[in-house]
């Protein structure tokens, strides 16, 4: 029983050794480059070592080396700071910024720009204030580009007088820097919030990368679309004054959403939604908040908005175009 006893001992260090260096070594590729790199692994590789040969000599040895190579790995770590100052994709070069007199917002740093290609665009950064007495809708779209059940989302405020505003939460990319998830869990990319036009955010998606894009009603009372908006607001203003990382899991377009309607609904339940994205809409029927009527697979199919939906409808806004199937007759569930 002892010799058992001692064998699980020496596996599970093993397992906490190999699993330690495994994790520092992915966090040093991922932030670090060039010889600064290379010393930083070759010091993971002499303190996997030291620590598997201090065991060897003496148990609690091991432990000691382990707990000390920990120790630099993890202050290194912390040293990995948010920055607001890098070359940034063109796309992210500015967070939106925003100010508020009284009942008016006034938001800078305003996407506005002419998507050619998934990768081009004519850019144009611009400034619009907002009344909040006629902010008179809130839209949740989601965007899916592969799985359905992953889904990036976007919130649509929109005011009587017929203007729009989209945010969405997003990896801040340096230029030529793509995302990918597994960098979204060791400090790889800062957090940013971009408001945008329709025209731009979401032609992006339906019209160039042609994704799927879905745009559902959220009912609300007035009260609680002030508080949603102002919840974006505060963001923008925390991201103004201090720079924040992304992470895949906790800090992503919808978790970081999920954050911010909490200011609408204290108790707003955890739902597995939050990482499968794409089941959003399941999860505002469920409370009760999903516009629309009929079954939700009825609404998830007129939720979905055209491809050239301005080129179907020349005489009218992108905004008013995208809006103008589901308010057609006729509509059929897929």
């Amino acid at each position: 029983m002892a010799r058992f006893g001692n064998a699980l001992l020496h596996g599970l260090f093993g397992l906490i050794v190999l699993a330690g260096a495994a994790w520092s070594c992915t966090a040093i590729w991922l932030n670090l480059d060039g010889p600064a790199r290379l010393f930083a692994l070759g010091f993971v590789a002499v303190a996997t070592a030291a620590a598997f040969l201090a065991r060897a000599y003496r148990r609690r040895a091991g432990w000691g080396a382990l707990a000390i190579a920990a120790l630099c790995v993890f202050g290194w770590y912390q040293t990995i700071e948010p920055r607001a100052d890098r070359n940034w994709a063109p796309d992210v070069a500015h967070g939106v910024t925003a100010r508020v007199t009284g009942d008016e917002v006034t938001l800078s740093h305003l996407r506005d720009f002419d998507w050619h290609t998934p990768d081009s665009a004519t850019q144009r950064w611009i400034s619009r204030t907002y009344d909040l007495d006629q902010l008179n809708s809130i839209e949740m779209l989601t965007s899916v580009w592969d799985s359905p059940d992953i889904a990036h989302l976007l919130v649509s405020f929109g005011f009587e007088t017929g203007e729009h505003v989209v945010f969405s939460v997003e990896i801040r990319r340096e230029d030529g820097e793509t995302f990918n998830e597994i960098g979204g869990f060791f400090r790889q990319f800062e957090l940013v919030l971009i408001a945008a036009t329709e025209r731009d955010i979401v032609r992006l998606r339906t019209d160039v990368r042609h994704e799927q894009v879905r745009m559902f009603t959220v009912n609300l009372t007035p009260e609680q679309r002030r508080t949603m908006l102002m919840s974006y607001v505060k963001l923008a203003q925390a991201l103004e004054k201090e720079p924040q990382f992304y992470n895949t899991i906790s800090a992503n377009c919808t978790t970081v959403v999920y954050g911010l309607a909490r200011s609408v609904k204290a108790d707003l339940p955890i739902h597995k939604s939050l990482i499968l994205s794409g089941r959003l809409p399941e999860y505002l029927d469920a409370l009760g908040v999903l516009g629309g009527e009929g079954t939700l697979q009825f609404r998830h199919a007129g939720a979905l908005l055209p491809v050239d939906a301005q080129g179907a409808y020349p005489d009218l806004t992108y905004s008013q175009a995208i809006r103008m199937r589901q308010t057609e007759p006729g509509l059929e569930s897929d």
